[in-house]
């Protein structure tokens, strides 16, 4: 049977607005759907959509072939081969498709075992095993002036410092933050000998971030650390996220600092990501704090967005901001005025859904959205993975169905491909 296209994409590039109508009329429509014909469900819309999924994508394969990389090379003691792998991945600014530096994988991995053993420890309440990190420490001693391995040894000193502060709790709340701190210190005076901008090396400038958790006044230096990392690799989205969480209120800033920082990275990356740098800093503070709505250009946003996928037609990317659009944009529960600004806001967001799964969409991961369920940067139990696939297909699927109800009420189907999506009419 022949694919009937719902829209060229000459059709579609530009009619947000018209988009933005059809979204405001659906969800009365779908309601009064779900009351008048109780028949014609969601489960039953969401079978009438044909979409690829992939448990396992080339972004998982390529963090995990870092990660292990990482873990294999340190439990062989090759701590000359790792610290060469990381200045390379450093020097030629390596990253998985979605953008995560290798360098950061690699590192995760060679501290894996201990972090691990030290985090089961705190959670049983008891003290870390001293010679796991005494082993890294005496990896430095043999090669002080090694930065890759200063930094794997830092950044286990930073994960172990975090279990200790995670776990506090009264009584004992003091001790940990004792510890905690004891540990941060130690990272901050291995990495002090180390110059990020000389030795042209991101992940160092990312470690020295992961510090200001330590710092006694540390919005005093947040923009300047965030900016110096940014700079130095601006093709990782990561790094403006972490400014964008690192500058909320309840961290280390204010909205307003928010909002212009958010503007100034975004014409730091322009070349690379148009105004999607505008996106990247608030996408995590969004999902944390909403009240960052109040001082969001939503015009600039979109048009981020917009950028985004022109620069970076990744899967893993489209994922991730459909996910964003489709469950953190989505509308709030509760009494709201649906007038209120932040809540107009709010829907403009989450309209774009529409043209990211029709237009961009091909591919289906469903850990990315099961992940926007959860807190940003929560690391996921590998135990729990299949479980998280399940969730995220099924919130993907009914987030989809919901999009698409009036396509598909009528018996017909949608199918997702290289070309974009399409309409496969009633049989």
């Amino acid at each position: 049977m022949p694919f009937k296209p719902i829209a060229t994409p000459e059709e579609s590039s530009q009619d947000d607005g018209s988009r933005s109508a059809r979204a405001r009329r659906r969800l009365p429509d779908l309601l009064g759907l779900m009351r008048r014909a109780p028949a014609l469900d969601f489960d039953t819309l969401m079978d009438r959509i044909q979409l690829a999924s992939l448990p396992v994508t080339d972004e998982d394969m390529a963090c995990t072939t870092h990660l292990d990389h990482g873990r294999l090379l340190a439990r062989q003691d090759r701590w000359d081969d790792l610290a060469h792998l990381i200045e390379h991945a450093d020097a030629t600014r390596l990253h998985t498709p979605a953008g995560v530096p290798a360098t950061m994988l690699l590192a995760d991995g060679a501290r894996s075992d201990l972090v691990s053993a030290a985090r089961d420890a705190i959670a049983d309440e008891a003290d870390p095993d001293p010679t796991g990190i005494g082993t890294l420490e005496d990896v430095l001693a043999d090669q002080p002036r090694n930065y890759a391995c200063a930094l794997v040894v830092a950044l286990a000193h930073i994960d172990i410092g975090r279990a200790w502060r995670a776990a506090a709790s009264p009584p004992t709340g003091a001790k940990h933050e004792v510890r905690f701190l004891a540990h941060f210190r130690r990272a901050e005076a291995l990495l002090a000998p180390f110059d990020a901008v000389n030795l042209d090396a991101p992940s160092l400038a990312a470690a020295q971030c992961a510090l200001l958790a330590a710092r006694p006044h540390p919005h005093h230096r947040v923009v300047d650390d965030y900016t110096r990392l940014i700079d130095l690799d601006p093709v990782s989205p990561l790094h403006m996220r972490a400014l964008g969480e690192a500058l909320l209120p309840a961290r280390h800033g204010n909205y307003e600092t928010l909002e212009r920082e958010a503007r100034h990275a975004a014409a730091r990356t322009t070349e690379i990501w148009g105004a999607g740098g505008y996106v990247w800093v608030y996408f995590d503070a969004l999902t944390r704090d909403p009240g960052t709505l109040a001082r969001l250009d939503v015009a600039l946003f979109v048009q981020g967005l917009h950028d985004i996928v022109s620069h970076k037609n990744d899967q893993h990317v489209i994922n991730q901001l459909s996910a964003f659009c489709g469950i953190v944009m989505a509308a709030r529960t509760g009494k709201v005025r649906r007038a209120a600004p932040n809540e107009v806001k709010r829907r403009r967001i989450h309209d774009c859904l529409d043209w990211l799964l029709e237009k961009h969409l091909q591919e289906l991961h469903p850990v990315v959205w099961s992940q926007t369920l959860l807190s940003p940067g929560l690391t996921l139990v590998p135990s729990a993975r299949r479980a998280l696939i399940d969730k995220g297909q099924q919130i993907a699927l009914r987030t989809i169905a919901e999009c698409f109800a009036e396509e598909i009420e009528d018996g017909g189907s949608i199918a997702f491909s290289r070309s974009g999506m399409y309409r496969l009419p009633a049989l």
